[in-house]
């Protein structure tokens, strides 16, 4: 039986290759969830484990097996109104507030900028239509690092077990389909959401200005210094009196930003100095 524990070198080729795809950093913790997601790669391949993988990957410059490694290890489960405290939040205070500062356009601009398959852009989009903004112009765009993904995402088809988790039974009548054993969101909602590829770590020239902005469970995966660096990004790109929000284990304590916190209900926004809610 060949031995299919990763090598102490491979790990941390495989460490230092994430992190220069990607920016995202992973411990030491990780050998496990490498193995998992990597040995079904390794065997398409033709190769036994995840060591035959590596060694694969130093022999040959191929493009689309190392974005895929990659793509492997950024991949984060995601759920219908994941967390609701900031959807509370929006209801009660942020979107009233936009809907006020924005009568005269009438144009919404939101960025969820860890989409993954497209369950908070949905989300986002489902309770924005719930919420009086069904005439209005909505800019909604949903980013990820992983085009497989995003493939995913444009598409808008869904196991029964994704769509009951966290999605309202009267939600999924009014918004999806049923296709077969699965779920697909209506296409009218679907014309509503760009999904593009895009790694946070690149310049965020020529998007925005957003009014909302959905970063959660991202920034996380990076070191301080990448996270500094996308939150400068953001901080460009969001509305004057704009807002965006975090993951519930993620803040900006210990963190040099201009973003000021803002805490509404059990969720904390961040918005720029002087935007009163």
């Amino acid at each position: 039986m060949p031995n299919t524990d990763i090598s102490t070198d491979n790990y941390t080729f495989l460490q230092q290759h994430v992190y220069r795809e990607s920016g995202i950093v992973l411990d030491d913790s990780k050998q496990y969830l490498l193995e998992a997601r990597l040995t079904p790669i390794a065997r398409r391949e033709g190769v036994n484990t995840v060591n035959d993988l590596c060694n694969l990957l130093r022999a040959v410059a191929r493009d689309d097996l190392r974005r895929e490694v990659v793509e492997a290890m950024t991949t984060n489960e995601t759920l219908f109104f994941r967390d609701l405290t900031p959807f509370d939040a929006l209801k009660s205070t942020v979107l009233p507030a936009l809907k006020e500062r924005r009568a005269t356009t009438r144009t919404l601009s939101v960025w969820s900028a860890a989409a993954s398959t497209g369950q908070e852009a949905y989300s986002i989009l489902m309770y924005l239509l719930e919420s009086g903004f069904a005439d209005w112009n909505i800019r909604l765009l949903g980013t990820d690092l992983s085009e497989q993904v995003l493939a995913r995402a444009r598409e808008g088809r869904y196991m029964q077990v994704e769509v009951g988790r966290g999605l309202p039974a009267p939600m999924l009548i009014k918004y999806f389909d049923r296709v077969g054993l699965e779920w697909q969101v209506k296409e009218e909602l679907r014309k509503r959401i760009r999904f593009e590829q895009f790694d946070l770590r690149r310049p965020m020239v020529g998007k925005g200005p957003f009014d909302l902005i959905f970063c959660r469970n991202v920034l996380i995966y990076f070191d301080l210094e990448t996270k500094e660096r996308i939150l400068t990004s953001m901080y460009r790109v969001l509305a004057p009196d704009g807002y965006l929000t975090l993951g519930a284990a993620e803040s900006m304590l210990q963190m040099n930003t201009q973003f000021e916190r803002t805490p509404i209900g059990k969720a904390a926004f961040y918005t720029k100095p002087g935007n009163a809610r």
